[in-house]
């Protein structure tokens, strides 16, 4: 079974064809760094006029690459939220508009649900019931995976993302956009010590929070002046890294779950994933981490993730509309 799936949720055009859920025939992705680049973050109006543009050439290049036409998948997926509402509107009014001109069945995919199918692409994926952390520019949550399609929501980040600090922090530093890398690369060529940050919301409490923390590197940065800015990234990376390690891994034991997965834009930082893979490995927990590939916007999520949907016979209609806001599952109790 070949699912053709879409991604615009953001700020990159994505097509992908996927067959039984896990194998990749093809993940293209098209960039738009050089448009925002400039604005040292996205803008929504460039960003949906630009999957307007890229939509058609990268859904085509992706079945030209899989070796396959509209004809030969059995359903179109799309990313119905959450995200940018525009760049919803461009990718679910395509998706839609394609489904209806061949006669596929159209499938509705939450972006966060795809993040955590990331995982199912990879040779060893993870066996439910498990951990589940989404860590993005949108979204810090914590899920118990019980079985496809049901999720219920352990905690989230009660104001910034993990993601999004990333590149707050970066543009406080000058260092450019987008942050995540910037500062991953930053902080490997420095000292963490020398720019000691406090741990947000370390304590007991599930939920994450990242918004003073953004506060605290400002301050220190206008405070200590001869300090690198190397080494306030590295203390600043030290401190989410520790706390989304700790409250991860914390938070597994405590419900009794022998594995962990790991997904979105953050955890293709070079310090989370070695500190993961330490951590766990003491806990004795199982460990799923996409590639780095797969950890960013890309539509072979969206089309993993529709394979159980496809299989349960859960179909949208052709009134699809996409949501900005979309939760995943049910917070705790």
């Amino acid at each position: 079974m070949k699912i053709l799936g879409m991604d615009t949720s953001c700020d990159d055009t994505s097509a992908a064809v996927v067959e039984d859920g896990r194998r990749i025939l093809s993940n293209i992705v098209s960039s738009q760094e050089a448009v925002h680049v400039r604005f040292a973050g996205v803008v929504p109006e460039l960003a949906s006029r630009k999957h307007i543009e890229m939509i058609w050439p990268v859904t085509a290049e992706a079945l030209e690459k899989a070796g396959t036409s509209l004809s030969g998948v059995d359903a179109i997926a799309v990313c119905m939220g959450p995200g940018l509402i525009g760049s919803l509107l461009a990718g679910c009014s395509f998706a839609k508009a394609l489904a209806y001109a061949n006669g596929k069945p159209l499938i509705a995919v939450n972006h966060l649900e795809g993040h955590i199918h990331a995982n199912f692409l990879e040779p060893e994926p993870p066996e439910f019931p498990f951990l589940a952390l989404v860590v993005s520019g949108g979204h810090t949550s914590m899920y118990h995976a019980v079985s496809p399609g049901r999720y219920i929501e352990v905690a989230r980040t009660l104001d910034d993302a993990a993601g999004e600090a990333y590149d707050k922090v970066a543009k406080i530093l000058g260092a450019g956009f987008p942050g995540g890398p910037l500062i991953d690369r930053l902080a490997r060529e420095g000292n963490p010590k020398r720019a000691v940050m406090p741990r947000p919301m370390r304590g007991d409490r599930r939920d994450f929070s990242f918004s003073g923390l953004k506060t605290a590197v400002m301050n220190f940065h206008r405070d200590n002046p001869g300090v690198p800015i190397r080494d306030i990234a590295a203390g600043f990376q030290e401190s989410v890294v520790d706390v989304l390690v700790t409250k991860t891994i914390r938070e597994a034991k405590r419900m009794g779950l022998a594995a962990i997965a790991i997904s979105g834009g953050v955890a293709a930082n070079s310090r989370l994933r070695e500190q993961f893979a330490d951590e766990s490995r003491r806990a004795g927990l199982r460990l799923s981490l996409p590639s780095i590939e797969l950890c960013t916007d890309n539509a072979a999520m969206i089309a993993a993730a529709a394979h159980h949907h496809f299989m349960d016979g859960d179909f949208a209609s052709l009134d699809l509309n996409p949501a900005a806001y979309l939760p995943l599952g049910l917070p705790t109790p």
